[in-house]
C-alpha cells in the first residue's frame, strides 16, 4: 500500500541499458550528483543489470496476476520499483526505439507502478526523443502519469562525455537547467500523487 511520504519523494533513477560500455553510466553519475543536493526529492540509482529477469513469457499479465509472481527474480524487481514514488529512466536510442531490456522490465511489473509520476534522460542521434514518446505511450497504459519535462543528450555532448579522458558530472553542465526544471516537476507530481494514492487506500 502507498502513502504519502514523511520524507521527500523517493525517485529511483533507473538506468535502461546493460550493454557492456554502456553510455548510460554518465548521464546516470551526473544525475545522481545533481539530484543529491536536492532537498525536495531523495535519488537511488536503479541499475537493470542488477535485476536481470527471463523475457516475459507468463500465461497471463500482471496487469491481471497483480502481485503473484513466478519467482523470486521478478517478486524482487517488483518490491524495488514498488518502493519509489517516481521515476526517471535513463534510456538510449535503438532503431528508433527504446532497448530490449528496459521494456522487458516493465512488461514484468504493473500495480507497483500504477499512478506513479516519470520523466526521461534520452540519448541518441536526436537525443533519444523518439524513444522517449514511444515510453511515454507505455507509460500511460500503466495508468503512470508521463511528464512533460524531458532530458535529451545530444550527440555532440555525448561524444565530449565519450572522448573525455577523466569523465566528471561536470561534463553535463549545459543540462543542469533543464534537469532542475525537470526535477521540480517530477518531485511536484511525486508529492501529489502519492497524496492521492494514500487517500484513495483509506477509502471511505
Amino acid at each position: 500500500m502507498s502513502v504519502v511520504p514523511l520524507a521527500p519523494p523517493r525517485i529511483q533513477v533507473i538506468l535502461a541499458s546493460t550493454r557492456p560500455g554502456r553510455f548510460g553510466e554518465k548521464p546516470a553519475a551526473w544525475l545522481m550528483d545533481r539530484l543529491s543536493t536536492r532537498t525536495d526529492l531523495d535519488a537511488e540509482l536503479v541499475d537493470l543489470r542488477d535485476h536481470p529477469l527471463p523475457i516475459f513469457d507468463q500465461p497471463a499479465p500482471p496487469a491481471h496476476t497483480l502481485r503473484d509472481y513466478p519467482n523470486e527474480a521478478i517478486a524482487r524487481w517488483g518490491r524495488t520499483v514498488d518502493e519509489a514514488d517516481g521515476f526517471i529512466v535513463v534510456t538510449p536510442e535503438y532503431n528508433h526505439g527504446y532497448p530490449a531490456s528496459l521494456k522487458n522490465a516493465i512488461d514484468h511489473v504493473f500495480p507497483e507502478l500504477n499512478r506513479k509520476p516519470i520523466t526521461f534522460v534520452g540519448y541518441g542521434n536526436v537525443g533519444g526523443a523518439r524513444a522517449i514518446e514511444q515510453l511515454r505511450l507505455v507509460a500511460v497504459e500503466l495508468e503512470m502519469a508521463p511528464l512533460r519535462h524531458a532530458i535529451h543528450i545530444l550527440p555532440e555532448l555525448m561524444m565530449s562525455a565519450m572522448k573525455a579522458n577523466t569523465f566528471t558530472p561536470d561534463l553535463f553542465a549545459p543540462l543542469d537547467g533543464r534537469l532542475d526544471v525537470a526535477a521540480a516537476d517530477l518531485a511536484w507530481w511525486a508529492n501529489a500523487l502519492a497524496a492521492a494514492r494514500a487517500e484513495s487506500a483509506i477509502g471511505p
